[in-house]
């Protein structure tokens, strides 16, 4: 591994860049936050960056992956294959493999008895719970929890959010309105894989026995909601789920994907929120008594 210079606020996260061999796929550019605390177990995060599908990379990710490391998580953040070169399902299923290699060496990474949780932001939520579906239906491997920041789901990109932020950039005269749509284009091969649930994890029909799941979005997120609209499937699914609209979480999901931006006035809220998903999906201390959910309603902060 190559150790990296955190910035000043950052500086207590260790970070380093590696590259990881994957069984059946190229090798893979990641980056590790945080460490493994003796005689402790972390909670293990693989986590993947926004970019409509088709850009940015391990600098992009690493405003979510800091705060997910603040929180008290390790983190390997993944460099994913981008479209259109490498359209679905290359992105998911490299992330599907990262995820095996991290649960195969976690307790090398984080611990003995570690649990082992995906996240991403923006295009990244989209691979997260996709993966998730995936390692459900694989039967492997097990996920203790699931975090979708402005989540992008939805193809049809045609949620009243969505069309609302459009026609707010496009009266300030900005050239990127359609970036959710053209995303969508170069990732999705053909129309049928609108269709598929590993591409568009949203439309899925089957969700039950998913991980539980944090939801976060932003009162003026173009990506909101789909994302409370897959909160509420996930629900009806009988999985626990929290969904939080934060109200410091202003200009989502570009402030999460900036490169290496200084720290975010929705920092806190986030570590807040963070923090109290992990302490909520610790397995019981006891087993011979029904647990309660995650959180089985919405929250707001």
């Amino acid at each position: 591994m190559s150790p990296r210079s955190s910035t000043p606020k950052s500086a207590a996260i260790e970070e380093a860049d590696t590259r990881i061999a994957l069984e059946q796929r190229p090798a893979v550019d990641v980056r590790m936050y945080g460490k493994r605390v003796p005689g402790g177990a972390a909670p293990l995060v693989v986590h993947f960056h926004g970019g409509a599908f088709v850009k940015g990379g391990l600098d992009n990710g690493a405003t979510v992956a800091r705060l997910l490391a603040s929180a008290g998580a390790v983190v390997v953040s993944v460099a994913y294959p981008l479209a259109p070169v490498h359209p679905f399902p290359e992105g998911v299923e490299t992330g599907y493999d990262v995820l095996a290699w991290v649960y195969k060496h976690r307790v090398k990474l984080a611990g003995q008895g570690a649990r082992v949780f995906l996240a991403g932001e923006e295009a990244g939520g989209n691979l997260a719970a996709a993966v998730a579906v995936m390692s459900r239906d694989r039967g492997h491997p097990p996920l203790a929890g699931q975090i979708l920041l402005s989540p992008m789901l939805d193809p049809c990109v045609g949620t009243a959010s969505l069309r609302a932020a459009a026609a707010q950039r496009m009266a300030a005269g900005c050239a990127d309105s359609c970036k959710y749509a053209d995303g969508w284009h170069q990732y999705l091969r053909c129309a049928m894989d609108a269709e598929h649930p590993y591409a568009v994890p949203g439309i899925a029909r089957r969700l039950a026995n998913i991980a539980p799941t944090l939801v976060l979005s932003g009162p003026d997120d173009p990506l909101r909601d789909e994302a409370r609209a897959y909160a509420e499937r996930l629900r009806a699914a009988g999985i626990a789920v929290t969904y939080s609209l934060l109200s410091t979480a202003q200009g989502w999901p570009d402030a999460l994907t900036a490169p290496i931006s200084s720290e975010c006035a929705c920092g806190p809220a986030v570590l807040q929120q963070f923090r109290a998903f992990f302490d909520a999906t610790q397995p019981s201390i006891k087993p011979s008594k029904p647990g309660k959910p995650v959180a089985d309603g919405a929250t707001s902060c």
